[in-house]
């Protein structure tokens, strides 16, 4: 079972995932604010909204990070489905 980091705000992605049968935790805030626990998970799933006027996010983990903006749930978790 595949465990990811959600970022508030994505409850939708949230749900789909579970139902799916990944464990999720939602992140109780940004992801810069989360980023003690990020190697925690499998993958993680961020809203985009953490980036600066330049479109740069300083977020760096080894895990995947996946940009939900303008994705359906479906589109994350086949994105998820693609890391090994």
């Amino acid at each position: 079972m595949k465990k990811i980091g959600v970022e508030k705000g994505l409850e939708n992605v949230a749900q789909y995932l579970r139902d799916q049968g990944c464990q999720v935790e939602v992140l109780s805030g940004s992801i810069d604010e989360n980023m003690n626990k990020l190697n925690n998970y499998d993958c993680i799933v961020t809203s985009g909204l953490n980036k600066d006027a330049l479109g740069i996010s300083d977020t760096s983990t080894e895990k995947p990070v996946i940009n939900a903006r303008g994705l359906s749930p479906e589109e994350v978790a086949q994105r998820i489905n693609s890391f090994k």
